[in-house]
Parts: C-alpha cells; sequence; structure tokens
C-alpha cells in the first residue's frame, strides 16, 4: 500500500507566475550576464517587477503577431534568456510554447515541426540563415516570427512595440501548458506534454524544500533555458522573493567575477559543469566562497567533485543537494552531502523518495531479484508525470503501468530502502556491475581526469574514455595500477571534454559516444 498524498489541484500557469510575484516583491533583483536578444534595452540588471512588464509586453506582441490561445509556439534559437520570457508570454495568452534546443540540426527540427502540424515558429537570423536555411518553412509553420531585425517571410516582434497589453488566458489544468523534448539518443526526440497540474505537481516537492530555507539567499542557475528544470526553478524562486543570477556562459574565468559580485547562496547547475567549476574552487575572488548550498538535479554527480565544492564555501555546514528524477517526471528522489560524507559516499546511492510526494519500486529483470549483481528496472509514481508524448501516445503508453513509469534506468533498493541507480538500462556491459560506479571510482583515484565514460567496444568490452585536466596526456603506467581490480577494462582512449557528444542538458550521449568509438576502433 503507497501512501501518496495528492499534490495540489491548483494549476500552475507560467505565464502568471511573474506578474503574481511582483505584486509581492517587486524589487528583488534578477541579474543576468548577457542582453535580452528580444529586448536588448532592457539590460542586464532587471527586477521581478521589470521581469513581469516584460512578459506582459512580449505576450501583447505575440498576440498581436497572430498566436492565438491553444495553438503551439516553437521555440528554436540561440541560447538566450529571452526563451523563458517568450515561453512565459506564449503562456499567458493561452498559448503552448514547445522549447525546441539549439542544439538540434535542421532535419531533427523539421521532423518536429511536421509532428506539431504548422505551429508557429519563434526563431532568429542566425537559425535562420543556417540550420533552417534548406527548410519549407512557408509550408512547415503557420507563421514564422523573430525578435528583431527584418528577414523575407517573418514578423518582427521589434516592429510590434507598444501592441495593447491582453488580459491573461487560464487554460484548464489538464490542458497541455508546456512541451520539452527528450535528448533524442535514439533518434528524433520524443516531444514531452506537460500540463498545469503535472508542473504543480513537480513544483510541489522543489517548493516545500526552499521553503526550509530560513533567510533570503541568492540563487545562482547555469541550466539550459528549454529545460523544464529551469521553469520549475524560477517557479519557487519568484514565489519565495528570492533574487536571482542567470548564467548563459558557464566558463569558469568568465563566471567567477559574476558569482564572486553576487555572492549567491544558492547554486544549480549542470553535473559537467559543477566539474568544470571545481577551477572556481581555488580561484583568487573565491567566486564559491559564500554559497550555502549547492543543487544537482540532472545526473549524478561524482562525490569527489561534491567534496572540492563544498570546500570552497566559507559557511557553515554547506549542503549539497542531489535529485535524482526525469524531464517526464521531474525531481523523484533526494539525498544530501556534506563535508563529513561525500568522500566516504556511494555515488551511486541515490537517497530516498520524496515523502508522501514520489515513490519507487524495483521491478525485476530477466525473473532475478533485483540487486547490486542483478539490477531490476526503476519504476516510479508522480503527480508531476507528464500526461503524454505529443502524436506518440502510444510509445507513451508502452513505458506506463497505471500509475508506475518505467524510468528507463535498472538499479535496486538496499535494505534502509535507499534507492541505487546504476544505469541506464540501454547503457548496461554484461561484464561491469555498473558502468557509473567504475566512473566514479576511478574519478575518486585519479585526480588528473575531470571526466571518464565507459561504453561499449565493437566487442562490447567496456571502454574507458577519458579527459583530464588541460588535456594532459593520461599517465598509461598510473591508469594500469589503479585499474587492477577492474581488469574487465578494454585500455582507454582519451578525448578532449569538449569532443564528448552531449545533450542540451550536457549529459553525455553514451550512445552516440559508442557509435564513434567504435568506428574509431574498428578494423578499416
Amino acid at each position: 500500500m503507497v501512501l501518496h498524498l495528492p499534490a495540489s489541484k491548483k494549476p500552475l500557469w507560467l505565464g502568471l507566475l511573474p506578474e503574481e510575484a511582483a505584486a509581492r516583491h517587486p524589487g528583488v533583483p534578477v541579474t543576468l550576464d548577457h542582453d535580452i536578444d528580444s529586448a536588448p534595452e532592457a539590460g542586464r540588471e532587471l527586477t521581478f517587477a521589470s521581469l513581469a512588464e516584460l512578459v506582459d509586453d512580449l505576450a501583447a506582441r505575440l498576440w498581436a503577431a497572430g498566436v492565438r490561445a491553444g495553438e503551439h509556439l516553437a521555440l528554436y534559437k540561440r541560447h538566450n534568456f529571452d526563451i523563458y520570457l517568450l515561453a512565459c508570454a506564449a503562456s499567458r495568452i493561452g498559448a503552448v510554447p514547445v522549447l525546441l534546443s539549439p542544439a538540434l540540426d535542421g532535419p531533427t527540427v523539421q521532423a518536429l515541426l511536421d509532428r506539431l502540424e504548422r505551429p508557429n515558429l519563434l526563431t532568429d537570423e542566425g537559425k535562420l540563415a543556417g540550420e533552417l536555411a534548406a527548410l519549407p518553412l512557408a509550408k512547415t509553420a503557420a507563421r514564422v516570427l523573430v525578435p528583431r531585425g527584418e528577414h523575407p517571410g517573418t514578423v518582427s516582434l521589434d516592429s510590434l512595440t507598444g501592441a495593447p497589453r491582453r488580459s491573461p488566458v487560464r487554460l484548464d489544468g489538464d490542458q497541455p501548458a508546456l512541451m520539452t523534448h527528450t535528448s533524442g539518443t535514439t533518434g528524433v526526440p520524443k516531444l514531452v506534454v506537460h500540463t498545469a497540474l503535472s508542473l504543480r505537481g513537480r513544483y510541489r516537492p522543489q517548493e516545500q524544500l526552499v521553503g526550509l530555507i530560513r533567510r533570503k539567499e541568492t540563487y545562482a542557475v547555469h541550466v539550459s533555458f528549454v529545460h523544464s528544470r529551469m521553469y520549475m526553478a524560477l517557479a519557487v524562486m519568484l514565489e519565495h522573493g528570492m533574487p536571482v543570477v542567470v548564467i548563459d556562459d558557464g566558463e569558469p574565468e568568465r563566471v567567477a567575477p559574476l558569482l564572486a559580485r553576487t555572492r549567491p547562496g544558492i547554486i544549480e547547475t549542470h553535473p559537467n559543469t559543477f566539474v568544470e567549476w571545481e577551477r572556481l574552487v581555488d580561484h583568487p575572488l573565491r567566486p564559491l566562497s559564500h554559497v550555502k548550498y549547492y543543487s544537482g538535479t540532472f545526473d549524478a554527480i561524482h562525490p569527489p567533485t561534491i567534496h572540492r565544492l563544498l570546500s570552497a564555501s566559507l559557511r557553515r555546514n554547506p549542503v549539497f543537494f542531489q535529485f535524482y528524477g526525469q524531464s517526464e517526471c521531474g525531481p523523484l528522489v533526494a539525498r544530501w552531502y556534506t563535508r563529513k560524507n561525500a568522500l566516504r559516499a556511494n555515488g551511486r546511492c541515490l537517497g530516498y523518495p520524496l515523502p508522501g510526494m514520489t515513490h519507487v519500486r524495483v521491478v525485476p529483470r530477466k525473473g532475478r531479484r533485483p540487486s547490486k549483481r542483478t539490477p531490476g528496472f526503476i519504476e516510479v509514481m508522480s503527480d508531476g508525470r507528464a500526461v503524454t508524448y505529443y502524436a506518440e501516445d502510444e510509445r507513451y503508453q508502452q513505458e506506463c503501468d497505471g500509475r508506475w513509469w518505467r524510468t528507463g534506468d535498472v538499479g535496486y533498493r538496499d535494505r534502509l530502502g535507499r534507492v541505487h541507480v546504476l544505469d541506464r538500462a540501454v547503457d548496461v556491459i554484461d561484464s561491469v556491475d555498473s558502468t557509473l560506479e567504475v566512473e566514479d571510482t576511478m574519478l575518486g583515484r585519479l585526480d588528473e581526469l575531470i571526466e571518464l565514460v565507459l561504453v561499449p567496444g565493437p566487442g562490447n568490452e567496456p571502454v574507458p574514455v577519458v579527459c583530464t585536466k588541460n588535456n594532459v596526456p593520461l599517465d598509461r603506467a598510473r591508469w594500469r595500477r589503479a585499474v587492477t581490480d577492474f581488469p574487465q577494462l578494454a585500455d582507454p582512449v582519451q578525448l578532449p571534454l569538449s569532443e564528448l557528444p552531449r545533450t542540451a542538458t550536457m549529459k553525455v550521449q553514451r550512445l552516440e559516444l559508442a557509435r564513434r568509438l567504435r568506428e574509431r576502433l574498428e578494423p578499416a
């Protein structure tokens, strides 16, 4: 019997959040590290009030351009905070924002636009001249909008300055409110459909956690603007009146002065960025010295990295919160690390389900009881679960068993009920208990490594792909001494960090990396 406490039935309307926050906390600052493409005149120092004004203004311009309630607005442009603003603006007039990663190529965007059946498309000059240049946009999109400038066959939002403001549209809570997409590592990405009620479900555990923070802390975020996490994170911070710092360029030397100036107490970013930000630990500006809470929500982070980041803070008892979740469901399982336990922690143990809100069960694979040696399929239950894959409901239903959702990960629960995630099901290598555990172990032993990914080689042998700090050649003798208890590993292949294929949230695309590796290692 599962004890479940249902989430509130109050819809979470993204288009109303900035206005509601501005009414309560008008002067709270929002700091950007870049200009807003759709409103460069707004500058980089905003407030909750000016943020709400921008959303209201952009909503009026979208309506004046012809976008209507219930229609899709596909956002495919360069990475910029205006993606968030435009998504909220579309939501404000009842349209459904569809967030497409700037990293997608032209044919993939074409396939997604075809699936949406002539949506409105908001893009920019760079994409029109690049990835979209060969696409028949007149047939694919109902209308094409750009933030600024003039381009044949498009409507410029800049030309609609001063458009009459519109009253907000509140769609029913179970209607589509937002679409994101999966990573597409096995083909064309799936479009994940969220409703205002499912967004409320994934908002709840995050809001309750932040509610435990007793003082207002500045929140610095470096997260993809096309990931649902960005929208939930800002929803929580807007609700609680927390100052926000939005980072587009995560290069350590560029981000250090910004963090030193704004002194965030909370930092959230992608796992690989946390790895790169280890360089900030000893930076002379001490940009991480004021951090009380780190938050990682996209993928497990290697314990040595967590320990290093915690060591940079001068605050008393800083904490690293690690969440396990999915785009389809939001946060599901959580644990926290301190300076005392980070180095001793098992990086595969991701903690407990969120009491009363999320639930986990592990289903046997091949009829064997789930354990470390025979991990099972991890299935979850959450009010934050998306409602379908757009135009592909059959694929969505394949992962459902009533209210349970199969995550695609394998693992087990220990005797204390903690959830251990060992691998993605598609990444399992038979000769290794857990590729992720091997990676954690080796990164802990060899501090010259900044990334290690274990993928199957041409004969399904486990091949370590390694990246070193500053691309220094790997010391092969030191490597051999470190892997004596992993005799099944093939010789390592060294690559620059920049050559690892990644998703929109900067996860390594393991299947694509394995494909490239096979091409490199197989005889001609």
